[in-house]
């Protein structure tokens, strides 16, 4: 699967808080509210792994 077909997957809108969401085809990966009519997108950036309980940190010379 392409990253461009991953969705990330809201469980409520971060504008109003309402969990009345629809996924939409503009933007890409979009999602409506239709209880506060607003589109918006989620996209995750990345994993802390340092903060991830039971990580381990690699030393100096290797490669996570």
């Amino acid at each position: 699967m392409s990253e461009d077909n991953l969705r990330a997957v809201p469980y409520f809108c971060p504008f109003c808080g309402e969990e009345d969401l629809r996924p939409v085809e503009e933007p890409g990966n979009g999602w409506l509210c239709r209880s506060c009519a607003r589109v918006f997108s989620v996209r995750m950036h990345r994993l802390e792994r340092a903060i991830v309980p039971g990580h381990i940190a690699a030393s100096e010379g290797e490669q996570a």
